[in-house]
């Protein structure tokens, strides 16, 4: 038997059926009768050449074929409405997959995407956030925003800016710093890069401390934990603006050290898409159009 003679009405009934338990269920589902339905998972019983459900006094039970069968065609009905979704005022919506470091996204484009979307009404832009981790291909990403020093394997970086790490505390602890030595009796919260405090207390001028305590892979998190003054965090201001303005954290010193630059990043084996190119430039537009101002 050729697959390409299955009936699709009986692999809707199927599907129905399955998720339901039920010919009556399925068949109020998809607006027909129940012995429409019954008839259809007949029909395909006997195409196939097996029972797929049984029978039961009180509803179905799926047969071991029919549960072999059902996670190809529930799979593949999906795959359909995800794509007919995709289609709006007579337009095809492209998606563009974007893996971001969690602190750009929430301090930098998550306030601009609202612009992103007026110019680009018909491109489906998918945002998966990260701890600056990522893994292109693996992930089936078409660009990453990632923080460092633009060097990675395989990948075409492009510069996005600069965002220098600063303390950054609640304002109460921020009234008790005088000079940086002060900051050797506060609670030093520490990202899973050991040398940037010491980088700091360096650029200061002084010896830094041993560092303890707690360690975080979110710099949003650790802001959120020196915001409640329970220590004082090396962020980068930029990405934190609205807490700033807001007074719930402040700036103590002026000092901040380079440790990296955001970049944007692609698989240079990825073949461009007319929606990627276009989520490329607006960002590099967006930024350029930042630096200007």
């Amino acid at each position: 038997m050729r697959s390409s003679h299955l009936p699709l009405n009986a692999l809707r009934a199927f599907e129905a059926s399955a998720r339901q338990l039920s010919f009556t269920r399925a068949g109020l589902e998809l607006r027909v009768t129940q012995a429409a339905v019954s008839h259809q998972v007949k029909s395909l019983e006997e195409l196939l050449g097996v029972q797929l459900f049984r029978r039961l006094p009180r509803g179905l039970a799926l047969t071991d074929e029919g549960q072999a069968l059902l996670p190809a065609i529930a799979d593949a009905f999906d795959r359909i409405r995800a794509t007919l979704d995709r289609f709006e005022g007579g337009y095809f919506r492209d998606v563009v997959t974007v893996g971001v470091v969690g602190t750009f996204a929430t301090g930098w484009l998550l306030p601009r995407l609202a612009a992103f979307e007026k110019a680009h009404p018909h491109v489906d832009l998918r945002l998966l956030t990260n701890n600056n981790r990522v893994d292109l291909a693996g992930e089936g990403l078409d660009f990453a925003i990632r923080f460092g020093d633009g060097s990675w394997h395989g990948t075409e970086a492009i510069r996005l800016f600069a965002a220098p790490l600063t303390p950054l505390c609640a304002p109460k602890v921020a009234r008790r710093l005088r000079r940086p030595s002060d900051l050797k009796r506060e609670v030093l919260l520490r990202s899973y890069r050991p040398d940037e405090w010491p980088q700091w207390f360096a650029a200061a001028g002084l010896v830094s401390p041993t560092i303890k305590g707690a360690m975080f892979d979110s710099s949003i998190i650790m802001a959120e934990v020196a915001a409640r003054g329970a220590g004082v965090a090396l962020l980068p201001a930029s990405m934190f603006e609205d807490q700033l303005q807001q007074q719930r954290l402040a700036r103590p010193f002026k000092i901040d050290i380079h440790t990296g630059d955001y970049w944007l990043t692609a698989l240079r084996s990825k073949r461009a898409s007319p929606a990627t190119l276009a989520f490329r430039s607006w960002l590099l537009d967006t930024v350029a159009a930042q630096r200007r101002a």
